[in-house]
């Protein structure tokens, strides 16, 4: 199991993330993401949902964590009772061999599922499984794991 990264729902990320690059020094880890579809509505619980936003590279990493600032489309962010956009700190995420394992062992330790395993191919990335949880105490989760493809970044 691996530490991958920390997001943020923001009103701007071009904004936050200039932020970020110039007071810390993060560097953008490309491509930037623009995502929509069914798949995006399953695993937010968001119907119509897109995202578009950045991760960065946070200063002393060559390939570790990264700040993940994303802005949700529609912006309606959700204060009194929570959800995936709510604007702040979004969700820490785990890389793991077993996204189901693992998502297991959440849900028998207090924790619980908040949209559905989904399965997507990046062209450039590989693809990605992932689920989206939460603590014991209502904190996001993301369960993810990448298998690269062969042509990715070919």
């Amino acid at each position: 199991m691996k530490y991958t990264h920390t997001n943020i729902a923001a009103r701007d990320w071009k904004l936050l993330s200039e932020f970020y690059i110039k007071v810390f020094k993060c560097t953008p880890v490309p491509p930037e993401r623009h995502l929509a579809g069914e798949w995006v509505d399953r695993l937010t619980t968001l119907k119509g949902a897109g995202i578009d936003g950045v991760h960065l590279r946070l200063p002393g990493y060559d390939d570790g964590p990264t700040l993940e600032i994303f802005s949700y489309n529609p912006s309606d962010f959700r204060t009194s009772t929570g959800g995936i956009n709510r604007q702040g700190f979004g969700h820490i995420a785990f890389l793991v061999d077993s996204v189901e394992d693992v998502l297991k062992d959440l849900l028998k330790n207090g924790g619980s599922q908040l949209g559905e395993i989904v399965v997507n191919e990046y062209k450039e990335l590989g693809t990605l499984t992932a689920v989206y949880a939460a603590d014991p105490e209502g904190n996001y989760v993301e369960i993810q794991n990448w298998k690269k493809n062969i042509h990715a970044g070919s």
